[in-house]
């Protein structure tokens, strides 16, 4: 398939520059509201993915979109990346709640899935004014000035260095991390929004990171980047993420066998694959909560 990637590229960050930059850190209070508990939206999101969806839409004909915030009103969006035309995945604003708190670490994330596979991504860092672009079979690139700077991963000295997004966490996971978590040179308990992780990762700034959920429109952009750079991103058991396929728990790290190193030393393993029910928008439901028993009580993190 035939796309112009400069074309996409150039799109993703004139709606940055237009929908997002102007209302940083000049939010009104009526620009946010929560439109799941602990999940915030702005006016900037919608307007960025208003926009940009349809100019992605016009680069590829005959292609569909599944934005976050329309698969949050209809989660049956989803159910267009198991069909055969082209999807553009579109998060407008990855990081909502850190560019309403006034934090850079904000990002805008764009895929395009191909029956099922992921061909081509673009990560934008609009404060940090970086920019990185997968294409399947070509590699995975930080563009520049004076064009595109492959990324490769560096050679981990010592101890890991890894992230663990904890609120999803079930009981045992959470548990086991806890146990483990003296085994790394650190291990930060909330990683930052996918956009700044993911290119962190390729280019060996941070060794692995652990995600339980796995919305498609935050971890397909950045998996297609970390695979390209040599990394690895699957579920714990080993079995490869992709778009369509609903399983929670991501292992991703900056190489195959520092995966495999971060899955030991975590002391994670995840069992046959199983479907949770889901809310409208495709988010799982909430598990219920376990009895304690004695010395089996679960141990919970911060939600």
């Amino acid at each position: 398939m035939a796309f112009d990637v400069e074309h996409v590229v150039g799109e993703v960050r004139n709606a940055s520059d237009v929908f997002l930059r102007p209302r940083f850190r000049a939010l009104a209070a009526a620009d946010i509201r929560e439109k799941s508990p602990g999940e915030v939206v702005t006016v900037a999101d919608e307007e960025c993915e208003a926009h940009l969806g349809a100019a992605l839409l016009a680069v590829v004909p005959g292609s569909v979109l599944v934005g976050e915030e329309a698969a949050s009103q209809d989660g049956s969006l989803l159910e267009l990346l198991a069909g055969d035309d082209p999807v553009w995945l579109l998060d407008p604003l990855d990081g909502t709640s850190a560019f309403a708190a006034g934090s850079s670490d904000y990002a805008v994330m764009a895929a395009l899935v191909v029956r099922g596979e992921t061909v081509l991504s673009v990560i934008h860092q609009p404060e940090y004014g970086r920019t990185f672009v997968a294409e399947r079979g070509s590699g995975a690139h930080e563009l520049e000035a004076g064009g595109r700077v492959a990324l490769v991963p560096g050679e981990p000295g010592g101890r890991l260095r890894g992230a663990v997004m904890r609120r999803f966490l079930p009981p045992e996971v959470a548990k086991a991390v806890e146990e483990n978590e003296g085994r790394f040179q650190s291990l930060e308990p909330v990683t930052k929004t996918a956009g700044i992780e993911y290119p962190a990762i390729a280019a060996g700034e941070r060794d692995f990171m652990l995600y339980w959920r796995t919305l498609p429109w935050d971890h397909v952009p950045g998996g297609l980047l970390i695979s390209e750079a040599g990394g690895k991103a699957a579920h714990l058991d080993g079995g490869s993420y992709r778009p369509a396929q609903r399983r929670e728990g991501l292992l991703v790290a900056s190489t195959p066998e520092l995966w495999e190193r971060a899955r030991e030393e975590l002391g994670v393993n995840e069992p046959a694959p199983t479907e949770r029910p889901r809310t409208r928008d495709g988010r799982p439901l909430a598990r219920p909560s376990q009895p304690k028993r004695g010395d089996q009580a679960s141990v919970m993190t911060d939600q």
